[in-house]
């Protein structure tokens, strides 16, 4: 398993909790927006950020279709 698969589950897991969801919705709403791959692929900036601002980002992807920053 890469690290990047890893993070990945830990970060749809833990974004799962915080917003009171089943990590399966929280990839069923990403999976539906089309946004599974690219938030995947955020690796390199989320992993060293605080987890809040993956959050946020995460938030406004789901809402806007658009990055917080």
């Amino acid at each position: 398993m890469s690290k990047e698969f890893r993070f990945f589950t830990f970060l749809i897991e833990s974004y799962a909790r915080e917003k009171n969801m089943s990590a399966s919705d929280v990839l069923k709403i990403l999976d539906e927006k089309n946004l599974t791959d690219f938030i995947f692929n955020m690796y390199e900036i989320y992993h060293v950020e605080a987890i809040e601002n993956a959050y946020m980002d995460i938030d406004s992807l789901i809402k806007t279709g658009k990055t917080a920053w």
